[in-house]
């Protein structure tokens, strides 16, 4: 149960993450319609599925150190970069985006062309997989995933995909109610409110780094 509710918990910090993607999806669906937002979230969600594959061409090197000794380095370095990233995101202060628009603008879905969609696509896509700090926090995720193994499992490799299955399913349903919500989402945002989400996300990460750490140790020592 507690493999399934990391999975989903990671999945939802992810989702509510504050950034320009953030931003973009909550314009996009205000100023051009639901449908144009989805193709542009549809783009952020392949720029994601490229990066896991990326760094799911290291699952066989995290599995086959993620035992032993080993399976403490790798739980310190998980836990150390989930504090850094905590840390980060505790610190960091959102900027608004400017959301004002004409009544005529929000009233009701702009039309768009097939290949606006894909350029709409197109732009989720590069807005997503030109921030370097991807990567990272998804080899951190793979990381945890790695960590959430049942132990004496014969098949790490199918639970970890299954981690990141669960993840990513609840990280574009969230994602996707985002983009059905957004005039009034519009209306709840603020300054204050987005800052004290960078807080929440940040202990959320920050005490999971420090729990992962915290359970090395019990198992430091046990032995």
């Amino acid at each position: 149960m507690q493999f399934f509710l990391q999975a989903i918990g990671i999945g939802f910090l992810l989702s509510v993450m504050v950034g320009p993607v953030f931003f973009v999806l909550l314009e996009t669906s205000i100023t051009k319609g639901i449908r144009a937002a989805l193709a542009l979230d549809i783009g952020v969600f392949i720029s994601d599925i490229l990066y896991i594959l990326f760094a799911l061409s290291f699952v066989d090197q995290i599995s086959s150190i993620n035992s032993g000794e080993n399976k403490l380095i790798v739980g310190f370095i998980g836990g150390s970069i989930f504090i850094i990233y905590g840390t980060f995101y505790f610190f960091k202060k959102s900027k608004m985006a400017d959301l004002t628009l004409e009544a005529e603008n929000t009233s009701k879905e702009v039309g768009a062309a097939p290949k606006d969609y894909l350029l709409l696509g197109l732009k989720g896509f590069i807005l997503n997989i030109a921030n370097p700090a991807v990567i990272f926090y998804w080899l951190s995720i793979l990381s945890l995933a790695a960590q959430s193994v049942p132990d004496n499992t014969k098949n790490p490799n199918t639970w970890i995909l299954l981690f990141i299955s669960i993840l990513l399913g609840t990280y574009f349903s969230i994602d996707v109610l985002k983009v059905f919500t957004a005039k009034r989402l519009r209306t709840l945002v603020n300054q204050n409110l987005l800052n004290a989400l960078n807080i929440l996300i940040g202990l959320i990460f920050f005490l999971t780094g420090i729990f992962q750490i915290i359970k090395n140790f019990q198992i430091i020592l046990a032995n």
